[in-house]
């Protein structure tokens, strides 16, 4: 399947919301549709896509701000890791803390129970089971292109001091990246640039810290 990564920069966190479509049908997955539905919608209008579902790396107010709506608009389900459950249903809360407005829960239609393959449409992935930034953060692989939320950034790591973050299982899951992930592979943040393992083993100064222990 020949496909193609959108990106869009959103909401005042600058959250990385991205689109992957078939470049064949033109269906298209959302990841992690974080605000500015109506921008959203617009680069999925003018490009003739045809969005399928919604798949989210874990649930945070900056990752979801614009679920709801897209879901509503386009007709799609939406599909959660079930231990993000507390962190969902702390989405108002986490709005308060911050000073925004919550915008609708968005219900949850699949319920991700563990890894292992997803097949929605023509789309195949590999669920990864990251936990650390939050209880139920995962990371998907698609063919070269691994779509990892706040886990890991370019230079850095998610935060764990934010309700159900843990640090040991954080440096767990990246050592899992670390060990299972090539550096052909590219990986997309949930902010900032484009990435590979590679450089982030030689450059990141918290996956260069965990070197020593490397399987």
């Amino acid at each position: 399947m020949k496909f193609h990564v959108y990106s869009l920069i959103t909401g005042p966190f600058q959250e990385n919301s991205y689109i992957i479509s078939d470049q064949v049908s033109n269906d298209c997955i959302l990841i992690d549709p974080g605000d500015e539905a109506k921008k959203i919608s617009i680069l999925i209008d003018d490009n003739n896509l045809n969005p399928i579902a919604i798949i989210n790396t874990h649930a945070h107010l900056d990752h979801i701000g614009a679920v709801d709506e897209i879901k509503r608009k386009y007709n799609v389900p939406f599909y959660l890791h079930y231990a993000e459950k507390p962190v969902l249903e702390s989405y108002p809360i986490s709005c308060r803390m911050f000073g925004m407005e919550a915008k609708p829960i968005p219900s949850v239609d699949h319920w991700i129970q563990k890894g292992g393959e997803l097949r929605i449409g023509s789309f195949k992935f590999l669920i990864i089971e990251t936990p650390g930034h939050t209880p139920g953060g995962c990371c998907f692989l698609i063919d070269k292109s691994l779509f990892v939320g706040d886990t890991l950034f370019h230079g850095s790591v998610g935060r764990t001091d934010l309700p159900g973050g843990d640090w040991n299982m954080l440096e767990e899951s990246l050592l899992y990246l670390m060990n299972n992930i090539s550096s052909d592979i590219t990986i997309y943040s949930g902010h900032g640039v484009e990435t590979n393992i590679g450089i982030e083993m030689e450059k990141n100064p918290f996956l260069i810290s965990l070197k020593s222990n490397l399987n």
